[in-house]
């Protein structure tokens, strides 16, 4: 677990981990990090969309230079 006292007053962080607490879904990073952070990434959810579309980008760029489109 991320804590407040463990992030640098304004820094970016970005929350990829999850853990479980029974059958609910959890952020690896405290609420109060907020407070602290310049930035935090959505908690649950937050980091999944950006790889898909990282993962998209690569995938067209690697179709595009196989066909020597570019």
């Amino acid at each position: 677990m991320i804590k407040a006292d463990m992030v640098k007053p304004g820094s970016a962080v970005v929350a990829a981990g999850v853990s479980f607490e029974g059958k609910k879904l959890l952020s690896d990073v405290a609420d109060e990090v907020i407070k602290v952070a310049g930035w935090l990434s959505p908690r649950i959810g937050g980091v999944g969309p950006m790889t898909r579309a990282f993962l998209m980008a690569n995938t067209v760029q690697a179709a595009e230079k196989t066909v020597d489109i570019f």
